[in-house]
């Protein structure tokens, strides 16, 4: 099942980052500033944010496949609804309810979790993770190449068109689980806050996430921008192929899961932080413009995107070992930090480059790098002063 849910991953977060490739159309078409029309993207991470926190504790206490397909059947009719909307106040109501629906994969990755033995955790999270991120990545190659084609509203429909599809699959072979809590649905969202108060290891994933994917959302919503802009003068279909440049990091995250499950995730994230410093670096030089600069954005875009990704992966098998029972309030409370902190950064990203450019949004994917690199440091130098367990073991479960 694991290639099929990882698909299932892939397309319905598809949902949320091919907006990001078609703001200039958008834009175009429906005549507003490129910097309004980049909001879209904005808007469908914070409607992610808000699914991840009321959605996403029902996969402890509903069955998960009933779940999931009702999820994806709400995606796709919010995604027709967008791909006809007059204007960009329907648009953004739209997308961003489609974010909100669209947080199938926060349910099937504790789901995972919980149906593989706790050695191979770390692999099978990765196996799936490799899925949500293909999805991430080829979902601008999806936009920018079908929108330059067709329209920016073909890659509306045709996401819907697949996820409705795919949700009919999933109807009849998802695994059936039993619902591993019986609390009332306020006191599920009360869960998720009280887990975030009482876990300190929850608290450090969140941070380390919620600033990675807030340099990750800003490069890559402005990145359109800088694009179309005068300098390089190119369309949205040139977003897709960077983004298909940067699918090669689908290919890192299952082996991040297995260096987890032998060493635990503390080295995976320090060597994500310190790639991400390195990509803000790299991205900066994305202004010398022309081929040179191209090549300078795309090694950039890769090394944060593997970056994110692998820093993702140690982070979720931290915490999925935490408490088996509640991996789905877990999750909610990591992965609510972690898109408000991807749709901080994208906001953020897209003021900083109307008032100073792009080196304003290579220098904030530096500073968040270098503050979670701080933290990172900060608890390492304490771990030294406090001597392991005699029967601690170096997988990622062990780490609590």
């Amino acid at each position: 099942m694991l290639p099929l849910l990882a698909l299932a991953c892939a397309v319905c977060v598809a949902a949320i980052y091919f907006p990001q490739a078609i703001s200039p159309l958008i834009a175009a078409d429906l005549r507003v500033s490129p910097s309004a029309a980049a909001q879209t993207a904005t808007g469908a991470q914070l409607g992610y944010a808000l699914g991840i926190f009321l959605l996403v504790p029902l996969g402890d206490r509903l069955r998960n496949r009933p779940l999931i397909v009702t999820l994806m059947a709400l995606t796709g009719v919010c995604l027709l609804i967008a791909a006809a909307a007059p204007n960009l106040a329907v648009l953004l109501v739209a997308g961003s309810l489609a974010g909100v629906f669209t947080v199938v994969p926060q349910i099937i990755m504790p789901m995972v979790a919980g149906l593989v033995p706790d050695n191979r955790r770390g692999a099978a999270v990765g196996t799936v993770l490799g899925g949500l991120l293909g999805g991430i990545l080829l979902a601008r190659t999806f936009g920018g190449t079908i929108g330059e084609w067709l329209g920016w509203r073909a890659p509306y429909i045709v996401a819907a068109v697949i996820i409705l599809l795919l949700a009919a699959v999933l109807a009849v072979t998802a695994p059936h689980t039993t619902p591993a809590a019986k609390h009332n649905y306020p006191s599920l969202l009360a869960e998720s806050l009280r887990l975030f108060r009482r876990e300190p290891e929850l608290r450090r994933s969140a941070l380390y996430q919620a600033l990675l994917f807030g340099g990750f959302s800003a490069a890559w919503t402005c990145l359109a921008l800088l694009i179309s802009s005068p300098r390089y003068g190119l369309g949205a279909e040139t977003v897709g192929l960077i983004g298909l440049a940067g699918a090669v990091s689908v290919f890192v995250t299952p082996v991040a899961g297995r260096w987890i499950d032998r060493k635990g995730p503390d080295p995976v994230n320090m060597i994500s932080i310190l790639g991400a410093v390195v990509s803000a670096v790299i991205l900066a030089f994305g202004l010398l413009g022309g081929v040179a600069g191209l090549v300078f954005l795309v090694a950039g875009l890769i090394l944060v995107d593997l970056a994110v990704q692998s820093g993702q992966v140690a982070n979720q098998s931290r915490i999925f070992a935490l408490k088996p029972e509640e991996r789905g309030r877990l999750n909610t409370a990591y992965m609510t930090c972690s898109f408000l902190g991807g749709t901080l950064g994208s906001w953020l990203g897209v003021q900083l480059y109307d008032l100073f450019g792009w080196i304003a949004v290579a220098t904030f994917v530096a500073f968040v790098a270098l503050v979670a690199l701080i933290r990172h440091l900060v608890h390492l130098s304490g771990r030294r002063g406090t001597p392991a367990p005699a029967s601690e073991e170096p997988s990622a479960a062990t780490l609590r």
